[in-house]
């Protein structure tokens, strides 16, 4: 019988989102292939530090207790397969068990996730990162200057999402995007009672909550939305989640403040939001991705 990934979370993830790679891709970027791949059979038995998502992808492993397989994460990469043999060492000197991954040597990788079933996708390239989106995987890219995750809480996975464009669709958003705020928060108002369309991460989301109801008595999923939407539009968001069945912890209805403090208190494993703005913020604090979703990716001007 075919092994399977079937039931399982799955998390695809590129090198330098799980571990800090950064000087090495600097040499990858001056157009020395050669000299990279050099430089990573020199530091073989040197492990790579941990990256943005590394605490995110170690915490949901340790989903998998015993013989039950919940998480699965592989590596995907435009690295050549001769160096993702460091990653596969880094990797095990961290303790990660990783069994799988898939190396492309410089071409987009993106096409795997669908043979994966891949709920995630985290990358350190925006290219790679929109074509997962559209080809409408949850996908974000990696924000690799930002601060790492704390360790305050070793048996939480915790999570904070956007609303608008990232959970939910963006079709409130594009409503702000032409008429402002107040057409925005009447647009709201309106439609309190009806839920929105789910955004690319919905079905993480409620992946998340399955895993959460079905997984390990010693890990827990604490997942947080931060929004800057405010009252009355607060409203829609809330039974929009009731209506999908699925919960979060936590809800923050911040009008406009800054995320990053909020986040900050928060503790997130990983953040994900469609405004670069918001990203750039929150990266100053917590391991932060961006979701290159909906109009304001398109337009430049804030949301609400």
């Amino acid at each position: 019988m075919a092994t399977t990934l079937d039931g399982q979370l799955v998390v695809a993830i590129s090198s330098r989102a799980l571990f800090d790679l950064e000087e090495e891709n600097r040499v990858f970027e001056q157009g020395d292939a050669a000299a990279y791949t050099t430089l990573q059979l020199e530091r073989l038995d040197q492990p790579a530090h941990p990256g943005v998502a590394f605490s995110l992808v170690r915490k949901l492993l340790a989903f998998n207790d015993g013989d039950a397989k919940r998480v699965e994460v592989v590596i995907l990469s435009r690295n050549d397969p001769v160096s993702g043999l460091r990653v596969f060492r880094s990797a095990q000197a961290a303790k990660l068990r990783l069994e799988r991954g898939v190396f492309t040597k410089g071409r987009a990788p993106y096409g795997y996730l669908r043979p994966l079933h891949a709920n995630l996708f985290l990358s350190a390239n925006p290219a790679d990162v929109r074509a997962a989106l559209d080809a409408g995987f949850a996908a974000a890219t990696v924000h690799t200057g930002a601060a790492r995750a704390q360790g305050n809480y070793p048996d939480e996975v915790r999570i904070a999402f956007d609303g608008d464009a990232v959970l939910f669709s963006d079709q409130a958003e594009q409503v702000y995007q032409r008429g402002g705020l107040d057409a925005f928060q009447s647009h709201e108002r309106r439609r309190a009672a009806k839920p929105l369309p789910p955004g690319p991460f919905a079905p993480l989301l409620a992946a998340l909550h399955r895993l959460q109801r079905e997984g390990s008595t010693s890990m827990h999923i604490r997942t947080a939305l931060v929004t800057a939407r405010s009252a009355p539009a607060h409203e829609r968001a809330i039974r929009t989640l009731m209506d999908w069945n699925v919960e979060v912890d936590e809800a923050m209805f911040l009008g406009g403040l800054s995320k990053g403090g909020f986040l900050r208190e928060f503790e997130p494993d990983f953040f994900f939001d469609d405004q670069t703005g918001h990203v750039a913020a929150a990266a100053q604090h917590v391991p932060a991705g961006h979701v290159a979703s909906g109009v304001a990716n398109r337009n430049p001007e804030s949301k609400p």
